[in-house]
């Protein structure tokens, strides 16, 4: 059996008082660009601060916040676009706060470590869907295991449904 890796990621939830963090990382460029009115994301993810169907959580390195994550039980959604996944999948998104830690592999080490978190609580697959032309993340979200599995719009826009199966855990994540 092989030793066990650490986990170079802390995923912990959001509370009121992370709140201003994450609109400061809303108004970067970096994330500005696929992300609504900030004042209409920091009211909706204080409102999943105590929904049953969606965990936000915030995602700290050695101690630090460098990134916001929600997951997401799409059936648990009146009309969620994705409530044709079959039963135990699990969505999630991710943007990374800090302009000084984009491109340089965190965005799919996060991913690979917090789907590996999911199947081992039971996850069956788990999608993300980033916009068609964000092609660093989709890029990102590759190298963690996820393959593109179709075209979608939606009220969240445009996306390119991506999806990682816990049956290809071991084959895709952590290449």
């Amino acid at each position: 059996m092989p030793p066990e890796q650490p986990q170079p990621y802390d995923f912990r939830p959001v509370t009121v008082n992370d709140l201003p963090l994450i609109a400061g990382w809303l108004k970067e460029p970096h994330v500005a660009e696929w992300w609504d009115d900030p004042a209409k994301e920091i009211a909706e993810i204080r409102e999943h601060i105590d929904s049953v169907s969606v965990e936000p959580l915030i995602v700290e390195l050695d101690g630090r916040p460098i990134a916001y994550l929600q997951s997401y039980d799409p059936h648990m959604e009146d009309d969620h676009p994705y409530a044709d996944q079959p039963f135990g999948t699990l969505g999630i998104d991710l943007s990374i706060g800090p302009p000084e830690l984009v491109g340089i592999g965190h965005g799919s080490a996060i991913v690979r470590q917090f789907v590996e978190e999911l199947f081992e609580e039971g996850a069956l697959r788990v999608v993300i869907d980033p916009h068609p032309d964000n092609g660093r993340a989709i890029r990102a979200y590759e190298k963690a295991g996820f393959r593109p599995i179709g075209r979608r719009h939606s009220q969240y826009g445009d996306v390119v449904l991506m999806a990682v199966d816990a049956a290809e855990d071991d084959e895709n994540l952590g290449d």
